[in-house]
C-alpha cells in the first residue's frame, strides 16, 4: 500500500535517478506523523483547557516524585519539553489559573519552587488518562513488537543526534 511519501519518492526517482532520496522515506513520514500527532494531542489537551506546554509542565511536576510535586524552574526545564524562554511565561499563566504556586526557598532566596496546587493535581490526573488513551489510539495499528522496535530505533536516532542538531 503506497502512501504520499512513496509517491514523492517515486517522483524524485524519475526526476533525479542519480540522487539517493531514501532518507526522505523516514524524515518525510516523521514530519507527517508529527503534524498528525500534534493535532490529535492538541484536541485532547484542549478538552481539558490545556495546551501542549501547559500539559507538559503539569505532567512533569506530577511525575517529579512524591507530594508536594515540586521542582525549581531549572529542574522543570531539564525534566520537561518546555524551553527556557517559555518557562516563565508558562508558569505565569499556570499560576494565574491557580494550577501551580511559586514559593521562594526558605534556605536560599534565589531559588523558587514551583508546586502543583490541589486544582493543578486534579486537572493533570483527569487529563493524563485521556492523553494516554489518545496515544494508544494513535498507535493502535502497531503491534507491541512493532511499537517496541519503533521506540528503540527512535531512541537510537535521538541519542545519535543529541546536542548535534
Amino acid at each position: 500500500m503506497a502512501d504520499h511519501v512513496d509517491r514523492v519518492l517515486e517522483q524524485w526517482a524519475e526526476r533525479r535517478p542519480d540522487l539517493d532520496v531514501s532518507p526522505m522515506a523516514v524524515i518525510g513520514r516523521l514530519s507527517r506523523l508529527h503534524r498528525l500527532i500534534d493535532t490529535e494531542l492538541g484536541r485532547t489537551f484542549a478538552a481539558h483547557g490545556l495546551d501542549k506546554a501547559s500539559f507538559d509542565v503539569l505532567a512533569t511536576l506530577r511525575r517529579s516524585g512524591p507530594p508536594p510535586y515540586s521542582l525549581t524552574p531549572a529542574g522543570l526545564m531539564r525534566s520537561s519539553m518546555v524551553t527556557s524562554g517559555a518557562i516563565t511565561q508558562r508558569l505565569d499563566r499556570l499560576e494565574a489559573r491557580g494550577l501551580v504556586t511559586r514559593t521562594p526557598s526558605a534556605s536560599d532566596g534565589r531559588v523558587v519552587h514551583v508546586t502543583l496546587t490541589e486544582e493543578g493535581l486534579a486537572l493533570i490526573d483527569r487529563a493524563l488518562p485521556d492523553h494516554v488513551a489518545t496515544e494508544e489510539r494513535i498507535l493502535a495499528a502497531l503491534s507491541r513488537p512493532q511499537r517496541d522496535a519503533l521506540a528503540g530505533g527512535l531512541r537510537d536516532l535521538l541519542e545519535s543526534l543529541d546536542g548535534t542538531v
